[in-house]
């Protein structure tokens, strides 16, 4: 059973690697500037798209969803499933509050998904294809999260039979949709940005 060290070690684990800002530091390595003064302000994957840059947008995308994969495999490694749990949270969570920019970070979708590649990939599939199936018919990067989201939790705990995981994505799915607040008004609206908007 981890000690409560390892479990500060591995929330820390988490957070470090969750909170490097890819998107921000692949902008301005192609000499694109701060991504955050564009579009929606973010520093993910869909305000990269943003910039013209397909293959930058794709990297943030990869390189947001490995680092919780990473902190969830290594965590695990050190400290067991429980240790796993708690650096898959803490990626997420360094994600959306990176210290590094003073707590203002993205949203959250990609490193969800990469720490449920860590903990459970067959949801993390699920997830893919629900996002991708609604953002198909919706073109709504925003409204695909969140339906994705919202259909994990069941699908690990009914489906997969991951109570424990399932609790954890049900917390991680209560900050998504907090993050999304303003993209949530914006759909009532039917004001939403759609995939590839430059605004």
């Amino acid at each position: 059973m981890p000690t409560s060290l390892n479990i500060l070690a591995a929330l820390a684990i988490g957070y470090c690697l969750g909170s490097i800002p890819f998107g921000l530091i692949l902008t301005r390595l192609a000499g694109l500037g701060d991504v955050r003064s564009i579009g929606s302000g973010n520093i993910g994957a869909t305000n990269v798209l943003r910039t013209g840059r397909r293959d930058l947008a794709g990297a943030t995308l990869l390189a947001d969803c490995l680092k919780g994969t990473v902190a969830v495999l290594v965590a695990g490694g050190l400290f067991g499933q429980d240790g796993a749990m708690v650096a898959g949270l803490g990626a997420f969570v360094g994600h959306i509050f990176p210290v590094w920019l003073k707590f203002k970070g993205g949203k959250g979708v990609a490193t969800y998904v990469g720490v449920l590649f860590g903990l459970a990939w067959p949801a993390a599939l699920i997830f893919l294809a629900v996002w991708g199936a609604t953002a198909y018919f919706s073109r709504i990067s925003s409204l695909s999260a969140l339906i994705a989201s919202l259909v994990t939790p069941p699908v690990l705990i009914l489906l997969l039979g991951e109570n424990r995981v399932g609790g954890l994505s049900v917390v991680l799915t209560a900050i998504l949709w907090w993050r999304h607040a303003d993209n949530i008004r914006r759909l009532i609206a039917r004001s939403e940005s759609r995939i590839g908007d430059k605004t």
